[in-house]
Formats: structure tokens, sequence, C-alpha cells
């Protein structure tokens, strides 16, 4: 266990990089935001170097296990080891001194370990993963892309992306289904986890097809 708090974010081996994990019960995908109270004193810790830093944290899904480190048998839940970097884009705390935080996933990272801070913080070794290639949505996924703009009016997505939608982009098409279809988490998680654009159109499909009856 460490004594100190770590550096966020700092090279170790090639290709290799130490940063903070937040561990959730959901996914983020990459161009998405999310909303995140935060009130464990590590996170608002965390939370504070990010913003001194502007560095990035990690989300990941949990596996097993609680998001809260709460009581004598507290532990760190299983999690799984793909996640997406976030940046934080906006911040506000209450008087109480909850904080709310609003971040938006940048890039892939794969935990090849992980060690638990003095102060219960946990920080994985990632490797940051290559930005997919674009490649055109093509004509068996238009009606995808139709649905897209069909749940994109819902008044509920209005803040969940920043960036203007390319309907002809199987990355941007695919990403945001998978942030706004209704599926489990593992089920996004697995979308979260596929490495190429159609591939995972092909799943979403599938899904959608499912969910249609």
């Amino acid at each position: 266990m460490r004594a100190t708090v770590a550096m966020l974010s700092f090279p170790t081996m090639a290709g290799m990089c130490e940063m903070p994990l937040f561990p959730l019960g959901q996914v983020l995908f990459i161009g998405a935001c999310m909303p995140l109270r935060v009130f464990e004193p590590r996170y608002v810790d965390m939370v504070g170097r990010c913003l001194r830093e502007d560095a990035a944290f990690g989300v990941v899904l949990i596996r097993k296990g609680a998001d809260a480190y709460i009581g004598a048998d507290a532990r760190q839940p299983d999690i799984f080891n793909i996640g997406t970097s976030a940046r934080i884009v906006d911040f506000d705390q209450a008087s109480d001194g909850m904080l709310t935080i609003k971040v938006l996933g940048e890039s892939k990272f794969r935990i090849h370990g992980t060690e638990e801070q003095a102060d219960h913080l946990l920080v994985g070794e990632v490797e940051m993963l290559p930005e997919e290639r674009e490649v055109p949505l093509g004509e068996d996924f238009e009606w995808l892309a139709t649905l897209l703009q069909e749940l994109m009016r819902h008044p509920l997505m209005a803040d969940r992306w920043r960036d203007e939608l390319d309907l002809r982009d199987a990355r941007a098409v695919g990403w945001r289904l998978s942030d706004m279809l209704p599926l489990p988490p593992e089920t996004k998680q697995g979308l979260l986890q596929m490495n190429l654009p159609q591939e995972r159109l092909t799943e979403i499909r599938r899904l959608v097809n499912k969910l249609r009856g």
C-alpha cells in the first residue's frame, strides 16, 4: 500500500502510465458527457488535483463489489480491465461540500495492474489504446443513424454530447447509440471493448432488433 499520494498520470514504462481510477456501475463512452456526484475524500482530493494539473482520471465498470469504500470490511471492487479516460469539463460545489462534476470521455485504456493508495484511491498502470480509424457508416446501418436522431430529440439527451454528430461516421454513430440505448452495463462494456466501429454497429443492430422483439 502506498504511503503517499501518487502523481496523476505519468509514464512508467514504454506505452504505459499511471492513472487514478473511479470504479462505477456505469460505462463512459468516448465523446459522451457524464455527471458525477463526488463525496468521498479520496475522490474529492483526486478531482482537485485533476483540476489543478489539467489531468484525466479513468472511469471503469465494476464487475463485482461496491463503488463506495465504507466500513471496517470495505474492499476495492472487482473491475473490468478496459475503461475510458475522463476529463473534467464542469464542476460545482454545494454549501454542504458535495461536489458535482461533469466529465467527458476521451480515450480507451487497458489496465495492466492496480495499486491502492493510503487514502484508498485505486491507481492503475494503464496502456492507452489506439484511436479507432474513421469508417463510413455504410448503407446497412443507415437506419441506425435514423434511430439515433430520434433518440437525440429526447430532452434528457441534450447535455450528453458536446460535439456535433457526423451521421456518416460509423465511430460516432456507434459510440452514441452505445451510450443512449437502454442496455445493461455489462452489455455496454462489451460494446466499449470492441475495437472496430462496424463490429460495434453489427452488435448494436442485433441488440436493437432484440429490444424491438
